[in-house]
């Protein structure tokens, strides 16, 4: 039997929102522009956790070294910041997530490595950020995931025991963080899962195929108070 978290943090990309179809137009507006063929979503949507780089990585199979690189990479930001929230949406499941959390007065934020000047406007669209008790971006602190920092910052925030709060994530640097920093660490096997990053490798305390899942989770985990 589980215990009933103090509090939930949520990695955003792939986790909390399903993020993959407005960075996959982005860099597929990004190939267009600069000439090439647009990538099928089922390719772009295991890459889009690990941000712009990986994405144009995989779009025109070069590296952050090479030259146009960091064009087309500020190019991708530019164009996804104006298509922040086209399609993104919570996860189906995730709502009635929040809300049952909410419900037993447990607060939950958010720990991405999205920086905060696409974090912050995402979020609002998605009108979130009244019910986020934190949002803890990519440089909130002077560390990012996997280090422990951005995770600990928000337990700070939360008033939350690292050791009573769960993290959920779709990555192996999340469960890393969530493990360093000491918290119950929750698979999403229902994000963005990259080949390279497979979740048996992730050491992690749980998982879950949905969000529904995680519900069944909370509605069954025992109050340690």
């Amino acid at each position: 039997m589980t215990d009933l978290p103090r509090a939930v943090l949520f990695d955003l990309d792939g986790t909390l929102a399903d993020t993959g179809p407005d960075l996959a137009y982005a860099l597929n507006r990004t190939l267009e522009h600069y000439r090439q063929a647009p990538l099928p979503y089922e390719t772009i949507r295991p890459v889009v956790s690990h941000g712009a780089m990986a994405l144009i990585r995989l779009g025109f199979g070069i590296a952050p070294d090479a030259p146009g690189f960091e064009e087309r990479r500020q190019f991708l930001l530019q164009v996804y910041a104006d298509n922040l929230c086209r399609e993104t949406r919570l996860f189906p499941g995730m709502e009635e997530v929040l809300l049952r959390l909410e419900s037993l007065d447990r607060r939950w934020g958010i720990v991405t490595n999205k920086p905060a000047w696409l974090t912050d406007p995402l979020i609002e669209a998605m009108q979130l950020q009244r019910r986020a008790g934190c949002v803890i971006s990519g440089d909130t602190c002077a560390n990012r995931k996997p280090h422990p920092q951005p995770i600990l910052h928000a337990c700070s925030l939360l008033g939350s025991d690292p050791r009573a709060t769960w993290y959920v994530g779709d990555a192996g640097r999340d469960m890393q963080a969530g493990r360093a920093a000491g918290c119950v660490t929750v698979a999403a096997l229902y994000g963005y899962l990259h080949p390279e990053d497979p979740p048996g490798n992730w050491q992690t305390d749980l998982a879950v195929e949905h969000p529904r899942q995680l519900l069944e989770l909370l509605n069954h985990a025992v109050d340690p108070a």
